[in-house]
């Protein structure tokens, strides 16, 4: 699933193309990209001008004139300007310019509109980048569940996934199953710095490709040849020399170091 990294990466190989522009026509191949309401959705977008793209947790957002229309790619969805249609193609946007071509092999991607922000969007929890250390804090000390569940809540937090948790927690130093009221001060402040760290540098090499993702230029990304943890199970860990181990936490795979993040 593109996490916060990826779909920052799209929209921001979008933008150029999609801001200042109209929307002529949208048309859905498949029902299911809009949440089984197409020809609702192909009526509101109509000839609505974009005037911002931007992101929110894992969502793309385009803010239109009189509305919103947010994407959500999910586990397999690509979104790629001037892409070929081909049998997996489940929704098509049409400008004056070119068009944004939704692929998604699996179907999970959905595509929401309305004239306020949607609901999916407006109740996600705050952006990493716009916490400060204190927020964060703060913000875990009010929780008593365990990280890993606790920074895959989009309520909590938005944005992260499953591989971002993963390679933050080992950047750390933190276990997965850690209760959150039970760190220090310090350690939190430490969280925070690595959430902030692996999200910027992910950005900066373009996302992670380990399936599916590409941007919106169809490029691929290549943070996934630095992850540290995350889908190398059995493989040492480039601190410590110890094997990586895998787990289940909120019933997704999880990726650590038994080493370098102890239970404490």
């Amino acid at each position: 699933m593109p996490e916060l990294p990826e779909v920052e990466c799209i929209v921001r190989s979008l933008r150029p193309h999609l801001e200042g522009g109209r929307i002529a026509a949208a048309a859905f191949r498949s029902p299911l990209a809009a949440g089984g309401r197409p020809a609702e959705i192909q009526q509101f977008l109509a000839d609505r001008s974009i005037l911002a793209v931007r992101r929110r947790g894992k969502f793309i957002l385009l803010e239109l004139e009189g509305g919103f229309c947010a994407i959500h790619l999910r586990m397999t969805g690509r979104l790629v300007w001037n892409g070929a249609e081909g049998p997996h193609t489940r929704a098509v946007f049409t400008l004056e310019s070119g068009r944004l071509v939704l692929d998604d092999i699996r179907q999970f991607a959905r595509v929401l509109s309305s004239p306020t922000l949607p609901e999916a969007v407006a109740r996600l929890g705050p952006e990493p980048f716009d916490l400060t250390a204190e927020g964060f804090a703060q913000r875990l000390r009010a929780r008593r569940g365990r990280l890993k569940p606790l920074l895959l809540d989009q309520g909590f937090l938005a944005g992260l996934g499953n591989i971002y948790a993963d390679e933050v927690l080992h950047r750390a130093r933190i276990h997965p199953l850690q209760p959150a009221s039970r760190l220090s001060v310090r350690r939190m402040e430490a969280l925070h710095a690595a959430i902030v760290e692996v999200l910027e540098e992910a950005i900066a090499a373009g996302g992670s490709s380990i399936s599916d993702y590409v941007d919106g230029a169809g490029r691929e990304g290549a943070f996934q040849l630095f992850h540290r943890v995350y889908g190398r199970e059995g493989e040492p860990c480039g601190q410590c020399g110890a094997a990586v181990r895998r787990i289940v936490a909120a019933q997704r795979g999880t990726h650590y170091c038994p080493r370098c993040q102890r239970l404490q």
